[in-house]
């Protein structure tokens, strides 16, 4: 048999068309991955696979008919991973699953839409709880990673008050976890227009004030910060200063709590406030 990869363009639509092809041309690569990311086998012939809006619903509609609408849920959250091999990962569970016939049951269940999908209380049935299985281990890793992005940023995002009454927040996460954060926000700031933008995937989650939608953009142009928000900045990082213990000044802890890497959009951690253009993305 011919060792085969495919290659798609990074999103959820092209790893579910990925994987109609292979269930459509009856064959089983043993790569799929973005386009960047592959680095090809000696002898691998490689596919490069067009997304299709009307393949990608097939296989939805493929999941949560046969495995139900959470392990869908959880096909997509963990979709959003950088790791090089998502698509490969993804695609070893869906065929598992799809070949087990069972389907996963949150009836009841009072940690539904709390577990992203992987919740194995009573459930008995799902595929999503062979957690030993090769095929479900790597996937429940995976999963896991984008969830706890997804909780950093809940913790570490800092909203800025922009001229217009829209408020903004960027963030540089290991993991396109925009599309996860939007109704966690959009329910709490459901009376403020928001956008947070993800600077490493070029994403951008809106809010206008009835219903949320991405924007894929490489360039921001944004209004300049209100004066009332300039005056709260400074107040701010004015109050962490000075509450700070110097004698308890421990930054290897620091780091572990808050990785150096969101250093750059937090307002407290900036070294000249206010006034700076927004981690340099302006133009």
């Amino acid at each position: 048999m011919t060792d085969i990869a495919y290659t798609y363009d990074g999103s959820l639509e092209g790893l579910l068309s990925a994987i109609f092809t292979a269930y459509a041309n009856k064959e089983d690569p043993s790569d799929i991955a973005r386009a960047e990311n592959l680095q090809p086998r000696l002898g691998q012939e490689v596919r490069d696979v067009e997304t299709s809006m009307e393949f990608a619903l097939r296989v939805q509609k493929g999941i949560c008919r046969t495995c139900g609408p959470i392990a869908f849920d959880a096909v997509k959250s963990t979709s959003l991973s950088d790791d090089p091999a998502t698509g490969s990962i993804v695609y070893r569970f869906v065929r598992y699953a799809m070949a087990k016939h069972k389907p996963h049951d949150c009836a009841g269940c009072t940690r539904k839409m709390r577990c992203g999908g992987l919740c194995t209380r009573g459930q008995k049935n799902s595929a999503l709880n062979d957690i030993a299985h090769p095929s479900v281990a790597p996937f429940h890793e995976l999963n896991r990673t984008v969830y706890n992005e997804r909780h950093r940023m809940m913790q570490f995002l800092r909203f800025e008050h922009m001229e217009g009454d829209v408020w903004f927040a960027q963030c540089n996460p290991l993991a396109s976890v925009v599309p996860l954060l939007m109704d966690w926000f959009a329910g709490r700031f459901n009376t403020q227009a928001f956008m947070i933008y993800d600077e490493v995937h070029r994403i951008a989650g809106v809010y206008e004030g009835k219903d949320w939608y991405l924007v894929k953009t490489d360039e921001l142009v944004l209004p300049e910060r209100s004066a009332e928000e300039r005056a709260m900045q400074a107040a701010w990082k004015r109050f962490y200063d000075t509450v700070a213990v110097e004698a308890r000044y421990n930054p290897e802890l620091r780091r572990q709590f808050m990785p150096k890497r969101f250093w750059r959009n937090i307002t407290e951690m900036k070294e000249t406030l206010p006034g700076r253009e927004i981690a340099g993305s302006r133009r």
